[in-house]
């Protein structure tokens, strides 16, 4: 199954664009697949993700995004501080790509997993409250559908494991997240999610966030 995926993300990269040829398109993925073993042991096979090892799903995660963590993971923007213990785990899990090229066809092998929502752990969410934090907190930059936004380098939550966003706005909240100066992007992040007044707001917005449609 796995190098079926293989061949359809190769077919997928050179019906896209003719930038790459043939043999270095499939090089490249094949590279990626063998340096997302060590990946796979935490994050499973096809990028599902593992609550008990405290690794989010990667489906759906677009390449742009999964080389920009990586980056902030090797030069310590982020998972250098001591409350958060997944961040510290992965840093050095992220040195273990040699090289930007390491990185980048790690990246487009990630990117080519089929999105899918995983199954929701969090409880106790109103969805109707949800909307109204979403869109007058996270709409601006995650967009309408929860899809996110390069332009502004705000990931997909839409395909997201409810209980890592749960975690992540927490690690914001507590400025175990978003305060090192690097991570520009952490620190539009951090007073966003100040506005959600108390962990049900963060159950409500994760709630909507997991009602929006395929």
């Amino acid at each position: 199954m796995r190098r079926t995926l293989v061949a359809v993300a190769v077919g997928l990269v050179l019906g896209a664009s003719g930038v790459f040829g043939g043999s270095a398109a499939a090089d490249d993925l094949a590279r990626g697949e063998a340096l997302y073993g060590l990946c796979a042991q935490c994050h499973g096979a096809e990028g599902k993700g593992n609550k008990l090892a405290e690794a989010p799903s990667l489906a759906g995660l677009p390449q742009w995004y999964i080389e920009n963590q990586l980056h902030k993971f090797q030069d310590r923007t982020r998972g250098d501080h001591p409350g958060d213990v997944n961040g510290l785990r992965m840093a050095p899990m992220s040195r273990a790509l040699r090289s930007d090229e390491d990185l980048s066809a790690v990246a487009a092998y990630i990117a080519n997993f089929p999105a899918s929502t995983p199954e929701p752990l969090l409880v106790g969410g109103d969805v109707e409250r949800g909307k109204g934090y979403f869109t007058t907190v996270c709409i601006a930059c995650h967009g309408p559908d929860a899809m996110g936004n390069q332009q502004v380098s705000s990931p997909p939550l839409r395909y997201a494991s409810d209980w890592y966003l749960y975690r992540s706005l927490e690690k914001f909240r507590a400025g175990i997240r978003g305060v090192n100066p690097a991570d520009t992007v952490g620190a539009t992040m951090r007073p966003m999610s100040l506005t959600l007044p108390d962990e049900q707001a963060m159950r409500d917005v994760i709630a909507y966030i997991r009602a929006l449609p395929e």
